[in-house]
């Protein structure tokens, strides 16, 4: 019998990579029908589940594909300087007609600065967290992005119940901390973390922060980029 030595893990990847532009294609399809029918739908709800749960599958294949390029150490972070609060504007600008849809407001506090990241990678790990946020919050959700102690902080703020005790969390997550046997992985927690794991500068390197409380009182997720 012959050994045809297939790579399955790069035939996944492939697949992954496949399947990520396609939902990529339907959101935008998405975004334009929700546009061009508003005056005929009726009822929003179940448009707006089905552009959530695609964005979420989206978001998903995206954390894959980055843990996969982890894996093979095949992924870096290639720092340019950006102003932040344009970066937020066009970040935000993506989930704008679902949060209209969903009736979420959505603010930005960011200072007049500049900082040095990846704009894909930040893109990446700022999907995960703001559609995380979208699932959770009531009404309102807040990006913000101040400098603090020589760091670039970029927050997500929401107004819902905020994190339990067992995932306020600082520092760099492992992936030998991940639990496979729960229903909950938190293998997204670990892909931003590793985004900002990424980002460094001399001896420090980013990290993520979750806590609740701020000015909506729910949850707060926080990006720190040296």
């Amino acid at each position: 019998m012959k050994n045809r030595n297939i790579d399955f893990s790069m035939v996944l990847a492939s697949t992954v990579h496949d399947m990520k532009n396609s939902l990529g294609m339907l959101l935008n399809s998405l975004d334009e029908l929700r546009v061009e029918n508003e005056d005929k739908l009726d009822d929003f709800s179940r448009f707006n589940t089905l552009q959530y749960e695609a964005e979420r599958i989206h978001n998903d294949l995206v954390q894959l594909l980055g843990i996969y390029r982890l894996g093979e150490n095949n992924l870096s972070a290639h720092m340019e300087e950006h102003f932040v609060p344009d970066f937020l504007s066009e970040h935000l600008a993506r989930h704008t007609p679902l949060l209209k849809g969903l009736d979420i407001e959505c603010v930005i506090d960011a200072q007049e600065i500049n900082g040095f990241f990846d704009a894909d990678l930040l893109t990446g790990a700022l999907n995960n967290i703001i559609n995380n946020a979208i699932r959770y919050t009531k009404t309102r959700i807040r990006l913000t992005a101040h400098e603090r102690n020589g760091y670039l902080v970029i927050g997500v703020e929401d107004d819902g119940g905020g994190y339990p005790e067992h995932m306020q969390h600082s520092g760099t997550l492992s992936f030998k901390s991940l639990d496979f046997n729960t229903g909950s992985t938190s293998l997204g927690l670990f892909f931003v973390s590793a985004i900002a794991d990424l980002h460094s500068e001399g001896k420090r390197t980013g990290c993520i922060k979750l806590h609740n409380g701020g000015s909506l009182g729910g949850g707060i997720f926080e990006i720190w980029l040296p």
